[in-house]
């Protein structure tokens, strides 16, 4: 994580298993569930969908996620746009996962942005979702990489 921008949130995180693999990973909505949130994912530019997870109201997040595949390059780059589904709700983020084949594994690089660097309740979800990607999310990734 970038402590000095405010607006994102970075990860670089080496992956024991090759491009293809974490690309499965990241884009089969059946694995996608079993690490991210489910949701009805489809590998398709404009295509929008839910997703679900533990409500968070001290970040002012629903627990529900309208999602968008924005961009993506097979086997290297998936760009997605989330926002909380609540009414009112100020959140609009852009998650971008690249992966770079490095020896026999994947460099993984999220890149999280949109956070309003003025917005209290923003930047405490920043913190948490910082902290969550890092060690639940990467944790649960991992898990569902090994057997594949």
């Amino acid at each position: 994580m970038s402590d000095d921008d405010l607006t994102i949130l970075h990860l670089d995180q080496f992956l024991a298993h090759p491009p293809a693999t974490v690309w499965r990973a990241l884009t089969e909505p059946d694995l996608l569930a079993q690490w991210l949130m489910p949701g009805d994912f489809r590998l398709q530019v404009g295509h929008r969908y839910t997703m679900r997870a533990v409500p968070m109201p001290a970040t002012g997040f629903s627990g529900t996620v309208l999602a968008e595949v924005l961009a993506y390059e097979t086997g290297t780059m998936l760009k997605i746009g989330w926002r909380d589904a609540e009414p009112g709700g100020d959140a609009s983020w852009t998650i971008t996962w690249t992966l770079q084949p490095e020896g026999t594994g994947t460099r993984l690089f999220l890149l999280h942005e949109g956070f309003d660097p003025d917005n209290p309740l923003q930047q405490r979800a920043r913190t948490i979702m910082g902290g969550g990607w890092r060690s639940a999310v990467l944790r649960d990734l991992e898990a569902i990489l090994a057997p594949l």
